[in-house]
């Protein structure tokens, strides 16, 4: 009977330790700021229309700030596969913070590893959506000949946005 009553008692420790633990780590309601779907919805078509101007068919995808799809536009001539690319640039921009190059520039020696995670493409084109010092997004661009191009689409979208990325 001893030795069930210290087995009970070691468990009754351990649970109120877990219950006192998660009270201390986790809030019952999170608020946080994020991209909503018209913001998104813009920055995707202001870059596509950016590469559009230097006549260049591409992709563009916002995701949010945890990485999941607000907006997605392919412009006519675009491939399929550039909606995918430039989604995975986007995903790679929301996990480090960075522009994708200035990612795929600073971490060469955790790249190649990376380029295996589903859903993240280490390559350059996508910049991160920041309103008010807080970043909210991603919008990643794909399918003009070089990612450097795809980069300044995605920059062009952000600077015409810009002051819709300050009213948060």
């Amino acid at each position: 009977m001893l030795k069930h009553w210290k087995k009970a008692s070691k468990y009754a420790v351990l649970s109120a330790f877990m219950f006192v633990s998660f009270k201390l780590f986790a809030a019952d309601v999170v608020e946080e700021k994020n991209i909503g779907m018209e913001l998104a919805r813009d920055l995707a078509s202001e870059a596509v229309y950016a590469c559009r101007e230097d006549g260049y068919s591409v992709s563009a995808v916002v995701v949010d700030r945890h990485g999941n799809r607000r907006a997605l536009l392919r412009d006519d001539y675009a491939s399929r596969f550039t909606m995918q690319i430039a989604e995975e640039k986007a995903n790679a921009t929301v996990m480090s913070g960075l522009k994708s190059g200035q990612f795929r520039e600073l971490r060469g020696d955790i790249r190649p590893e990376l380029n295996h995670v589903d859903g993240v493409l280490i390559l350059i084109g996508a910049v991160p959506i920041v309103s008010n010092g807080i970043r909210i997004g991603a919008l990643g661009v794909s399918g003009a000949p070089g990612g450097e191009k795809d980069e300044v689409c995605a920059a062009k979208a952000l600077e015409k946005l810009a002051d819709r990325l300050e009213e948060f």
